[in-house]
């Protein structure tokens, strides 16, 4: 992948230590992800964030797999990330097996697909990715309402992880890599 609007260009030959990522990454979406051309240049740091959003997405995770999805769409959006959008959305429609919640993450705060858990945490996430994060005492009373601390406290790791993620991608102009192109045919489009 060679992409000339990207101002650092791409690694054309992935580290060897990152062999493996690379191979789950062929596996999974069929080629390696266009960030790992990016986050490659310095393996260590590459390795870290894997591990990092490898915990947040663990199995025992506080926040369910939708939830997760959800929540880093939305940060995706907010931060103006082509590859983060493409790459959240998929997963999101992976995860809630329709496009429907999909295809209304942006307009969330009109649509009436989300749970009133969902709206909250969703706001939270907004409230969080804006600069500075705008949280408010009745955020914060409502978050209360349907999260412990100990989730409120990974839901922030989660969209900081996304926030970082994203504006990493969005600075470097990594595009997006059509993940969600196949979902053109699905079903429930």
């Amino acid at each position: 992948m060679n992409d000339p609007q990207s101002w650092v260009k791409p690694l054309t030959r992935i580290p060897s230590s990152l062999k493996p990522l690379v191979a789950t990454q062929k596996k999974h979406y069929g080629d390696v992800l266009h960030p790992t051309r990016w986050w490659g240049r310095v393996p260590f740091l590459f390795w870290l964030v894997a591990l990092f959003v490898g915990f947040l997405e663990r199995k025992r995770s506080r926040l369910t797999p939708v939830m997760r999805a959800l929540l880093m769409t939305r940060v995706s959006q907010a931060c103006h990330c082509a590859f983060c959008i493409d790459a959240n959305s998929l997963r999101l429609a992976e995860r809630c097996g329709a496009l429907d919640k999909v295809l209304q993450v942006a307009d969330w705060q009109a649509s009436t697909l989300f749970s009133e858990e969902e709206r909250v945490a969703l706001a939270y996430a907004d409230a969080v990715t804006a600069t500075p994060p705008q949280i408010d005492d009745g955020l914060k009373a409502q978050m209360k309402q349907y999260f412990t601390d100990d989730t409120i406290t990974e839901m922030t790791a989660l969209i900081a992880f996304q926030n970082l993620s994203a504006r990493f991608n969005a600075a470097l102009d990594i595009p997006s890599q059509g993940l969600c192109d196949n979902l053109k045919g699905h079903p429930h489009a």
